[in-house]
């Protein structure tokens, strides 16, 4: 007799043949104390975080924690409510004007997550005339936002300026909006969109739209924080801001911001929006705190750049692949799954904490060791990190054992 869960007997024989063994798994990590932002406790070791997205550190800033504290002490645990019942408490407004501030845009819209802003938006703005053409790397919540609307959804090859635009023009005598979803920074491999070519092919195009998912270039790029369009300098060609408050914000919730002048009407007809719980005040708060700190955070960046550079550079010189140029993101790939999960295992035991990604979820069928930098990793955490990469590298035969000795000096 079938079960309800065969379908899934696939991924449960991959999982097993992983980590079958009993030995840790990425799917049972626990941090039982967490020392700062770039070290905890994981069975009993001292364990260097290199995988949190904790980008500026902004997780145990004192100005965010004191604000948190005291919205805690004066609104509670929680709402109860979602934003159009009993769930907007000044906090809300407030950081929903931060965000139009920082943004410089006239309307904003707070989630209870990214995942929800990512799904409620992209569910919502379009209809079945409608086309939207995503970037075939794009993250989890936007492939199921596109799914759950009623548009007609089309891939276009990831940082493809040329076949985006291909693929716009046989839509030129189709009804309807076109609307382009790319990312700023893209989280698996740590590359970045060709957002200046990408902009150009929308103003070519009629009535079509720009969305750019900033999750991971908020508070990393730009002057003043506000992602790679605003580095690239292309702020007015994209029409909606999508990102996230559990990166470089430090705290949990999702946002989308907009100068388009109907977007209130997404406050009555988004779902993810409309029957969601909202964030609690000290979320609230120390969000709004953090945000302000990213708009001055411009020493955070750099020491962010300096530690992602000094990663890249050194695990590069092992003789190690990693997936892409310089960014926050320095994924390492793997010959196959179960050597990227060896080594997991191994940087663990170790005392360096990445992410595992395995296909189907990676660009390319990459198996990678992410690793992902923090703005207060210290020099010698970072050199730490590279000696126990050269050592569980040359374990596994991935490099030679003199490479491992010019790296650890």
């Amino acid at each position: 007799m079938a079960d309800i869960f065969d379908r899934f007997a696939g991924l449960m024989a991959q999982r097993d043949a992983l980590f079958g063994d009993g030995g840790r798994d990425p799917f049972s990590v626990t941090m039982t104390e967490v020392l700062s932002q770039t070290e905890a406790m994981i069975d009993g070791h001292r364990t260097i975080l290199v995988g949190t997205n904790n980008y500026l550190g902004l997780t145990f800033a004192p100005e965010a924690l004191a604000a948190a504290h005291a919205a805690l002490d004066a609104g509670g645990t929680g709402t109860t409510g979602s934003r159009v019942a009993n769930g907007t408490y000044s906090g809300h407004t407030e950081l929903e004007q931060a965000l139009r501030e920082f943004y410089n845009t006239k309307h904003a819209m707070v989630f209870s997550t990214g995942f929800l802003a990512n799904a409620g938006i992209l569910s919502t703005l379009m209809g079945p005339d409608d086309f939207i053409l995503m970037d075939a790397d794009c993250h989890a919540s936007i492939y199921d936002g596109v799914r759950a609307s009623a548009a007609q959804i089309i891939r276009f090859k990831h940082n493809d300026a040329a076949d985006l635009d291909k693929r716009l023009a046989r839509l030129a005598d189709k009804p309807g909006n076109k609307l382009i979803v790319v990312e700023g920074i893209y989280s698996m491999l740590g590359d970045m969109a060709p957002m200046k070519e990408i902009a150009a092919v929308k103003r070519k195009h009629a009535n079509t739209y720009l969305l750019s998912d900033e999750a991971h270039s908020l508070g990393v790029l730009g002057k003043y924080g506000r992602g790679l369009p605003e580095q690239e300098g292309v702020e007015e060609d994209v029409d909606f801001i999508v990102g996230t408050f559990s990166k470089s914000v430090g705290t949990v919730g999702g946002f989308c911001v907009s100068n388009h002048p109907q977007f209130n009407i997404l406050r009555l007809v988004c779902r993810a929006y409309v029957f969601t719980a909202s964030l609690p005040p000290a979320v609230v708060a120390a969000a709004k705190v953090n945000l302000g700190l990213i708009h001055n955070g411009g020493a955070l960046r750099t020491r962010l750049m300096r530690n992602a550079r000094h990663l890249h550079t050194g695990l590069s010189e092992l003789g190690l692949k990693i997936a892409s140029g310089v960014s926050p993101v320095v994924a390492v790939v793997a010959p196959d799954p179960q050597v990227a999960a060896t080594f997991w295992r191994g940087l663990l035991d170790a005392g360096v904490y990445v992410n595992l990604a395995l296909p189907p979820a990676t660009p390319f069928g990459y198996s990678l060791l992410r690793a992902s930098l923090c703005a207060v990793h210290t020099e010698e955490q970072l050199d730490e990190v590279i000696a126990i990469f050269a050592g569980v590298a040359t374990s596994l035969g991935l490099i030679e054992p003199h490479r491992k000795r010019l790296a650890a000096g």
